[in-house]
């Protein structure tokens, strides 16, 4: 008797009804009949819904799971594929929220991006009956179930192409890292098939003019083998440089996506037949009520954040994160948590709002690896315009997404790889023109310039490296200082001709002095000033010059420090965080939002203060404004330890928000006197994971605190 009882006790499916009704019994304002999802392995659903005035509300999905499952509630890739699994037979409508608990967790989730965000995304509660009716994405979108279809399928077939192809069918790639960068090559591909005339044509390695879209399909793969393979090269190398994909940026400068001696390394037949199969074998496009609008579906009739959202799971899943490349590959709950507070405000500001209705919004990251932060801002500037711009009709959205799409996104890294990514990427979504550049440092390259973005959501690097005592580690110090050099001292010879550089404007002489050889335009003024600019000479003699901080909008000073008299300069070992600070700054457009991951030090250190008082001035005692300071602070999260543990460091960071302060309508340069508001301060000790044996492990059941810290935000708390 004693074991019968254990063994009701244990059974899965009886657990799962127990706990299916006790979360049933926790929202009984939704008064409609509940509708049962089908039956799932580890998963018991169903769909509630209330009244609101008399109308029904939205659907809300109840989800109860198996303990052991619960990665499919923290990870919310995992949940959009069990969610597809669960709906793809209802034929009513799909729900905007859903409620997950395994007897030991629970997580609400904004599903499919509803809620005018990027994609499924935990919530801190419930929106009331009344709000729930407010919630319209699927109805924006007529198209979505299929595309949640297709979004489903890439996501499960681009993790079986990649397992096979690293421990199956090698072909000639030597990593996990190269095979990612293989399957963006045959994307970028995809992408003339999708988005270029049927009629493109290539010349193959025999002098045969090819037609593009007859070779680039699975079926001639599958019928011509090592023959189609050859074509396929030939077109990678006929295609790579092709202008649509050549953007220009600010310095006039061309940039393709693919170096000239890039070329396509997959060789085995089989190889491409089963990538391009995945991406091409769509089947028709259906509408959200079954009908067929299309015969044979592309990777253009896919939600473009969707599409987007496939690829950074792809991403984050596979690379390898050895040697710190993964610090490019910032935390998915983080990325969508600053994204989405900075776009609450964004939405509210009517100024920025007018902006982007005329095309004018601007967006960057200057550090941007695989650009997966203007990913997210892409979808979530598609749905302010959905939203938010009410005034325009459906044409007029279409051309002016169309427009930010070629105009507003800017990215800028210094290795190659990633700018690859991060172009394929944004070619996916319909955005090759997005100006995203190789920069060898983007701390001072040109074509990035003052007072030019509306916003700038980045991760720098930060920290200082440490060097061995071997001769070639002491070599690769003295290499780092000297970039060091040149950055905080400006363009210079190749050697340093003086101890201490110091580029200023010299108010009592009206013009640039240096004690070095700076480099001037036909104008007489720097080509690159260094991190110098906002420092006048105001006292002193030629000999000893006394320098004090006079901020501007589009000048710059953290290459140097109060010393004491005046300002002077630091050395190579500052943290090039604090460069990022300033640089960003500079970059923003007076009123600009910035949102930074910076390490707690310089948030925390006495020996920063100067960088805090730099951002917001100094308190004054009697007033208790903050004067002369360049920025205010709009909040600071503090992000747990593990976060960035994948990518080689243990620092523990900080989200900083800080909005650049407004011009002075009569002197540009100068900052209007705003006072500092309250700061929004949270901890966020959980991401939604932990890190076990090199992955983000989110079956351990812990919670993702950034949820509830961004719907605090938007409330105001």
């Amino acid at each position: 008797m004693v074991k019968e009882a254990k063994a009701k006790k244990t059974d899965p499916k009886q657990q799962l009804e127990q706990l299916f009704n006790n979360l049933s019994k926790q929202h009984t304002e939704f008064t409609q009949p509940l509708n049962e999802l089908p039956k799932h392995e580890f998963a018991k659903a169903g769909l509630i819904q209330g009244l609101d005035e008399g109308n029904l509300t939205p659907p809300v999905m109840l989800v109860s799971l198996l303990e052991g499952h619960w990665e499919y509630a923290a990870d919310t890739a995992k949940f959009d594929d069990l969610a597809y699994q669960l709906l793809s037979d209802i034929e009513g409508d799909w729900p905007v929220f859903a409620v997950v608990a395994d007897g030991s967790n629970h997580r609400i989730l904004a599903l499919f991006g509803a809620d005018g965000s990027d994609g499924t995304h935990g919530v801190d509660s419930l929106p009331s009956l009344e709000e729930l009716r407010n919630f319209d994405r699927l109805e924006r979108d007529p198209t979505f179930r299929w595309s949640m279809r297709v979004y489903t399928r890439l996501m499960q077939r681009f993790d079986a192409f990649h397992e096979s192809v690293y421990r199956v069918r090698r072909d000639k790639v030597t990593n996990k890292n190269s095979i990612i960068y293989e399957v963006a090559k045959v994307l970028f591909l995809e992408s003339f098939r999708v988005h270029h005339a049927k009629d493109l044509t290539f010349i193959d390695h025999e002098g045969n003019t090819c037609l593009f879209n007859e070779v680039f399909d699975y079926n001639y793969v599958r019928d011509n083998g090592e023959k189609a393979v050859s074509q396929i090269k030939a077109a990678f190398k006929a295609l790579k440089s092709h202008p649509d994909y050549i953007v220009t940026a600010d310095d006039g400068a061309p940039n393709g996506i693919f170096d000239e001696d890039e070329y396509l390394k997959l060789s085995v037949p089989e190889n491409y037949v089963d990538l391009l199969e995945a991406i091409q074998n769509l089947g028709p496009v259906k509408s959200n009520d079954g009908k067929t609008v299309k015969e044979h579906g592309t990777l253009g009739d896919v939600s473009g954040d969707l599409l987007g959202r496939v690829f950074d799971v792809f991403l984050r899943a596979n690379f390898e994160s050895k040697g710190g490349l993964g610090v490019y590959l910032t935390p998915n709950p983080v990325k969508q948590a600053m994204i989405e507070m900075a776009m609450h405000d964004i939405a509210n500001d009517d100024a920025v709002m007018a902006k982007l209705s005329n095309g004018d919004f601007k967006f960057c990251d200057p550090t941007c690896g695989s650009f997966g932060f203007g990913s997210v801002a892409l979808s979530q500037i598609d749905t302010l315009v959905d939203v938010q711009l009410g005034g325009l009709s459906d044409d007029e959205k279409v051309n002016l997404k169309k427009k930010l799409r070629d105009t507003s996104f800017t990215g800028a890294d210094n290795s190659t790889d990633m700018i690859m990514l991060a172009r394929v990427n944004m070619a996916l979504q319909n955005a090759p023109k997005a100006q995203i550049i190789h920069a060898y440092n983007s701390l001072n390259t040109p074509a990035l310039k003052p007072n030019s973005f509306d916003l700038i959501c980045t991760n720098p690097p930060f920290g200082t490296p440490k060097f061995g005592k071997d001769k070639n580690s002491q070599v690769s110090k003295k290499n780092y200082e000297f970039e060091m050099e040149q950055i905080l001292g400006g363009i210079r010879p190749a050697q340093k001709v003086v101890d201490s550089y110091n580029a200023y404007y010299d108010h009592l002489k009206m013009k640039w002095v240096d004690t070095g050889n700076l480099e001037l335009d036909e104008n007489g003024e720097p080509k690159w000033a260094g991190f110098r600019t906002d420092l006048r000479r105001t006292g002193g003699t030629v000999a000893n010059p006394v320098y004090s901080l006079q901020p501007t909008t589009s000048g710059l000073a953290l290459g140097s420090k109060p010393k004491a008299k005046g300002w002077g300069p630091v050395g190579a070992t500052i943290d090039p965080a604090v460069l990022f600070i300033d640089r960003c700054l500079q970059l923003l457009k007076p009123g600009g939002r910035l949102m930074i991951v910076l390490p707690d030090g310089i948030l925390c250190n006495s020996g920063d203060r100067y960088v805090r008082e730099y951002i917001m001035g100094k308190k004054d005692e009697q007033t208790g404004e903050f004067v002369g300071g360049k920025a205010i602070v709009k909040a600071v999260i503090s992000l747990p330890g593990d976060c960035f543990k994948l990518s080689g460091t243990g620092a523990k960071t900080s989200i900083l928000y800080l909005q650049k302060r407004h011009a002075n309508p009569n002197q540009l340069e100068k900052f209007l006197p705003e006072p500092q508001t309250d700061v929004f301060m949270a901890v966020a000790e959980t991401l939604g994971y932990v890190v076990k044996n090199n992955i983000e492990d989110y079956n351990a059941g812990v919670t993702n605190d950034l949820d509830k810290i961004v719907s605090a935000y938007k409330r105001g708390e």
